[in-house]
């Protein structure tokens, strides 16, 4: 009888103890939000296409914090540049995370630097990276990239109705040759074009939202292989995926064992170093790759972004055009050596990626413990999403013509860069996530710009009643804002000018 009691003592208090938590727990503040669904939560009040809209609603409400629920899985949405440093920089300790993403971690075997869980083999993989991309390795990339931008200078000053086919092959060529010393690709259907494309596909549609029922409700997880068909497909694909990576890798790497100079690129850097950071050749293989996706969509988009700009505002073409004849002149085009005189060209590049910045949203954060931020508990696993366009139009930190394309706000009154160190935008990310390639994407998209405004004056066309057409400033869906088609003409800008462009081209070869 006493055993019995005992018993019935300890399950009162094991009960006891966890009506006390759930009640504790559920008394706790979370950050205030809109109210939704049974289960599914928030998920039909959100804006698919245009999510920064229903946040920047949501921000007049509940503030620069406020917390979402996507069918039980907390979203911390996070609106000013305050509470951005506070939690994604100050706490980057534990705001380094990404989401549990399960069909990409199988497509990708948890081996995509930019999307990968927080964790010791992405410290590995990072610091890897950050040598072949730091700021003393950039100029070895300027040959590559001042020819990419001659050339895609030519295509768009000859065939301005063919400038996407244009801006993409200069993007993938330039990047492809960083990564891995390959020559200018010709053709957007060469193989490893098409193998890149399938691989930056893939895994752009695994991270849609709704894309997979999986995401949404996790437990599906857990059913048999063979009733999984998003794990089969994605585990095949991986493997195929690795093994052409490695294929890709391991030709450069064995020259490296072998002793063979070969040019500097990614990879050279990467198996140089590949003992000391303890990286597997897959491991490498993945490196490499993944960096050649986030590049080329990044430089394509920003690039088709500032055409369009360009178009609308004619005074900013101006202006930098008579920045470049006043520095470069008009006996030879821009060079790197020019980058430090031509500081409008420069804070064009920041506004391009400010005012239209390609991944609107960043990619997302999530928490690996519980932590308290204004009195607000935030638990562990939240995701934690950046309304990164919101920020870059805010004008709390631009002012109050933050929605205007104004390269000058980044200049001082002698017409200098205000700040050396700041991006001035918040395209490339936060904290420990910042984008590790930035100083060359910035170098790549600077030649570019200049290259094409030193040669030539783009002007929209014009309609059957004589008018200009003026291109469409929303974005396609997805998860980069690529602009929508548009049309332009061009026109070189002096009478030497589409030579001097022709008789570099044919240098190149």
């Amino acid at each position: 009888m006493s055993s019995l009691n005992n018993n019935l003592v300890v399950v009162f208090l094991f009960s006891l103890t966890i009506i006390f938590a759930i009640y504790h727990t559920n008394n706790k503040k979370h950050p205030p939000g809109p109210r939704g669904l049974p289960i599914l939560g928030n998920i039909f009040q959100l804006d698919p296409d245009r999510p920064w809209i229903s946040y920047a609603k949501w921000k007049r409400i509940y503030g620069d914090l406020f917390q979402l629920n996507m069918a039980g899985q907390p979203i911390l949405v996070l609106n000013s540049q305050k509470v951005v440093k506070d939690l994604l920089e100050k706490r980057s300790s534990i705001y380094s995370d990404r989401p549990k993403w399960l069909v990409v971690n199988e497509l990708t075997g948890c081996m995509d630097l930019p999307l990968m869980r927080y964790g010791e083999l992405w410290r590995r993989m990072r610091r890897a990276s950050e040598v072949p991309l730091g700021v003393k390795m950039t100029s070895n990339y300027h040959r590559v990239q001042s020819d990419q931008a001659l050339m895609l200078a030519h295509g768009v000053l000859n065939q301005p109705e063919n400038w996407k086919f244009h801006v993409q092959r200069a993007s993938i060529s330039t990047i492809l040759s960083i990564v891995y010393d390959t020559p200018p690709i010709q053709s957007l259907s060469e193989p490893l074009v098409q193998f890149m494309d399938h691989l930056i596909n893939r895994t752009e549609a695994a991270l849609l939202p709704g894309s997979n029922l999986v995401e949404i409700f996790p437990i599906l997880s857990y059913l048999p292989l063979f009733l999984s068909k998003w794990k089969l497909n994605a585990q095949r694909d991986f493997k195929m995926l690795t093994r052409q990576m490695e294929d890709m890798f391991l030709p450069i790497k064995n020259r490296f064992d072998k002793g063979e100079e070969q040019p500097p690129s990614f990879c050279a850097t990467l198996a140089e170093t590949q003992t000391r950071h303890r990286m597997s050749d897959s491991e490498c293989a993945w490196l490499a790759a993944v960096l050649y996706g986030a590049g080329q969509e990044t430089t394509s988009t920003a690039l088709g972004w500032f055409l369009l700009c360009m178009i609308l505002f004619p005074r900013v073409q101006g202006k930098a055009q008579e920045e470049l004849d006043k520095i470069v002149g008009r006996a030879r085009l821009p060079s790197f050596s020019d980058m430090k005189h031509l500081p409008y060209i420069q804070a064009i590049v920041k506004e391009v990626l400010r005012w239209q910045v390609p991944l609107t949203l960043g990619v997302p954060h999530a928490t690996t413990e519980d932590n308290y931020y204004e009195g607000y508990l935030i638990r562990k696993g939240t995701i934690c999403i950046v309304n990164v366009r919101g920020l870059n139009r805010d004008p709390d930190i631009y002012g109050p013509d933050a929605d205007d394309f104004r390269p000058e706000r980044y200049l001082d009154d002698e017409g200098m860069i205000k700040d050396e160190t700041s991006d001035g935008h918040f395209a490339y990310g936060f904290g420990h996530r910042i984008c590790v390639g930035r100083h060359v994407a910035n170098n790549s998209l600077f030649i570019a710009i200049a290259t094409i405004l030193w040669s030539m004056t783009i002007n929209p066309v014009k309609g059957a009643d004589g008018n200009p057409i003026n291109p469409d400033l929303e974005g396609e869906p997805g998860v980069f804002w690529r602009p929508k088609p548009f049309s332009f003409s061009t026109k070189p800008r002096f009478d030497d000018a589409k030579f001097l462009v022709q008789q570099a081209r044919d240098d190149i070869n």
